[in-house]
């Protein structure tokens, strides 16, 4: 189980993370906090972040981002902008990284709005919340990185601010061949155990159920090991 995760989440969250050049004066946030966010956040700590930030809803997703060495935000109960602002003095972290994706939940904005009505509509097929909002607190000539997934069309994303910015956008499928030996050695080494993500382990007939739990969240379920 602590090679598990080679094939995929953990190389999917180290890239997020190596691609920011990640510096010992940088403050990190990552909106997110599923499974890859999870290996993110492990990740910036590994790299030497001075501070990791971890943003999302799932009280027991928070409460590993933190036992991981993240602060961390619940955007349901407080303003991500203004508690970013509050915890870089004003101005805003140095790398973003999206751990969400075309997927994002945001709770009762008009960008949220918007995008749902889009969808409905067939005139737009990702949701660009997170997108927004790391445009809007990255701090000039930071990096937005992006593991998250895209499939399509995003709308209303504000790119001249980017531009003006000067931000630094890095992004795509994980690479992650390039990776795996290094992270190896980083478990045999003992600097992480990926397993600590696993908070379900099944058979695989239970596989069907076990979707619908993680899809709902419920039970805590964060990630899911299937045994034949």
């Amino acid at each position: 189980e602590q090679v598990l995760f080679l094939g995929d989440i953990f190389p999917t969250g180290w890239q997020a993370a190596a691609q920011c050049d990640i510096q010992p004066t940088d403050t990190v946030a990552i909106w997110g906090c599923g499974p890859v966010g999870q290996m993110t956040i492990r990740s910036a700590v590994l790299l030497g972040a001075k501070q990791v930030i971890a943003i999302d809803r799932v009280p027991e997703r928070l409460s590993m981002a933190k036992a991981g060495g993240a602060i961390t935000i619940n955007f349901e109960e407080e303003s991500v902008v203004e508690r970013l602002n509050e915890l870089t003095g004003g101005k805003g972290p140095e790398k973003c990284i999206d751990a969400v994706g075309m997927e994002a939940h945001a709770t009762a904005t008009l960008d949220s709005i918007y995008d749902r009505a889009k969808q409905a509509l067939m005139l737009e097929s990702d949701r660009a919340h997170v997108l927004r909002e790391m445009m809007y607190v990255c701090r000039p000539a930071g990096t937005l990185s992006i593991p998250g997934v895209y499939g399509g069309l995003i709308d209303k994303v504000p790119f001249g601010m980017s531009m003006n910015k000067g931000l630094t956008w890095r992004m795509g499928q994980t690479h992650v061949n390039r990776w795996t030996d290094g992270l190896l050695r980083r478990i045999q080494e003992g600097q992480i155990d990926p397993s600590f993500v696993i908070t379900h382990s099944v058979g695989l007939a239970e596989g069907p159920g076990m979707y619908e739990t993680f899809r709902d969240k419920r039970d805590g379920c964060i990630k899911v090991v299937l045994k034949p």
